[in-house]
């Protein structure tokens, strides 16, 4: 069964952050996308994503879309 958001894919923005010791507001600076976009994302309230979103995310953390993103498995 999906979740009340009818997805079961977890942002892991908040975990990358911390590993890089970046904030949201230089996530925000750096990407150009706004906190308030920043946010809807890193709370798993995002209904979709653009890949130019993703990858600007993705250059600023220096990583891949599998490691900010994932299926969470433990969901029904």
């Amino acid at each position: 069964m999906a979740s009340s958001e009818g997805h079961r894919i977890i942002c892991r923005l908040d975990e990358l952050l911390k590993s890089r010791s970046m904030t949201m507001t230089q996530l925000s600076r750096t990407t150009g996308i706004t906190m308030a976009n920043l946010s809807i994302l890193k709370t798993g309230k995002a209904k979709a994503v653009r890949f130019s979103t993703l990858t600007l995310i993705c250059e600023a953390l220096d990583c891949e879309a599998g490691q900010l993103l994932q299926l969470d498995r433990a969901a029904p």
